[in-house]
């Protein structure tokens, strides 16, 4: 969006070095992009598509077979670890996504950036249940099969449904926590509309991808388990319940429910999708 000219530098300057980068393309949310890098090339949008959607228009203005979504205050100091990521697919033809691991500043990796339930170890690679978008890469095969990430939810949320349609198509996500990646140790809740988008797209998310009986179960969980962290913040907690209704009042698009087969995957995976 145009707001951190020096960390896009960084970025561009630290995928511009790895072996395997062969189209750079920087997408203006409602912005041109400008004082680029000469190989770095660059696509303005009139408006401000919200997260998923600039992803899935860049997305559409390149060819490689992988594609990295990476986000602009991102840096890559491990030298080879495109490559490697390059390698890791090559050798798993059903392998849809691969979540690279984020390091923050303090050289931890926060909980919410490691896609599974039980977090346990940063450090220990294995199936993923959800994506941290900005620093994802996706084969291009599966990518058009799902139809991209999903425009509306704009904020919030596009990674689990994502994850879940692939897993449901027959693909394979994974976590490389092999292949570490630098971002600054941000806070979601930064953004003013969070809470309500937290809430709406979670309704969202499970009327879009899961049976009924699930989607009762899902919300009460999540309803549950925010109400508890949100207990002795009652404005915030009130803006999510706002929330919660509108993903109730408002459609979340076409509806595809997850066969019962990929439910039953995904649990002796350790991660049923109720959490």
């Amino acid at each position: 969006m145009g707001g951190r000219p020096k960390e896009l530098e960084h970025c561009l300057t630290s995928l511009l070095a790895q072996d395997g980068v062969t189209d750079v393309l920087v997408v203006g949310n409602g912005v041109t992009p400008q004082g680029l890098d000469p190989q770095v090339r660059s696509l303005a949008l009139a408006e401000n598509f919200g997260v998923p959607g600039g992803r899935n228009r860049g997305a559409a203005h390149v060819t490689t077979d992988l594609i990295l979504f990476f986000d602009d205050d991102a840096w890559i100091e491990q030298p080879g670890l495109i490559a490697g990521v390059i390698d890791l697919f090559a050798a798993q033809p059903r392998l849809g996504a691969v979540q690279l691991r984020i390091v923050g500043d303090d050289g931890t990796t926060m909980r919410r950036w490691v896609p599974r339930a039980h977090v346990g170890d940063p450090e220990r690679s294995g199936p993923a249940f959800a994506l941290a978008e900005g620093v994802t890469v996706v084969r291009r095969a599966a990518f058009e099969e799902l139809g991209g990430w999903y425009d509306k939810f704009f904020f919030g949320h596009e990674g689990v449904d994502f994850t879940w349609r692939l897993w449901d198509a027959g693909w394979e996500a994974y976590y490389a926590a092999e292949f570490p990646v630098r971002h600054p140790s941000t806070l979601a809740t930064r953004h003013a509309a969070f809470y309500r988008l937290n809430a709406r797209n979670r309704v969202w998310l499970a009327r879009r991808n899961l049976p009924w009986p699930l989607v009762v179960v899902y919300l009460f969980v999540w309803s549950g388990i925010t109400s508890a962290r949100l207990i002795r913040r009652p404005t915030a907690l009130r803006t999510w319940w706002l929330g919660f209704v509108e993903g109730w009042r408002t459609s979340p698009g076409r509806r595809a429910p997850m066969r019962w087969a990929t439910v039953l995957r995904l649990a002796r995976l350790g991660q049923p999708p109720i959490i």
